[in-house]
């Protein structure tokens, strides 16, 4: 991380730090600049990840158009490496939304009773009382 300050340049920022925020201050300075490198590590970290998996994406897609130009016969180990992958990925998006058929003969029929009206002695005797 700091490959061009030397331990001298970082006990000089110390020294200098110290004087300036004051003992009772310099530990939260600390503790808020080290918090901003991690955030912005996490950030660069995450730009290139997405950087990597669109280029991966862009990759698999050359690919399979370079396949499509061959009719999908006669490709080398990386074109056909590329296909089985797309076709893994294929397979694992549409898995979590396979039905299973289930015959009607095997499960029973759900029984939904209709509904029934019924009063308490307290509506009915509400209802007879006049307001007021």
């Amino acid at each position: 991380m700091f490959d061009g300050i030397g331990f001298m340049e970082l006990l000089l920022i110390g020294i200098l730090g110290l004087v300036v925020l004051g003992p009772e201050r310099l530990p939260v300075a600390v503790r808020s600049i080290t918090g901003w490198i991690r955030a912005m590590k996490r950030m660069a970290n995450s730009v290139k990840d997405e950087l990597e998996q669109e280029l991966k994406i862009e990759e698999l897609h050359s690919d399979l158009k370079k396949a499509e130009s061959q009719g999908l016969k006669n490709l080398s180990p990386e074109l056909q490496e590329s296909i089985d992958q797309l076709k893994n990925a294929a397979q694992s998006v549409n898995r979590p939304y396979k039905v299973e058929d289930i015959s009607p003969a095997s499960s029973p029929a759900p029984v939904n009773p209709a509904p029934t009206e019924t009063k308490t002695a307290e509506t009915s005797s509400n209802s007879e009382k006049p307001n007021g």
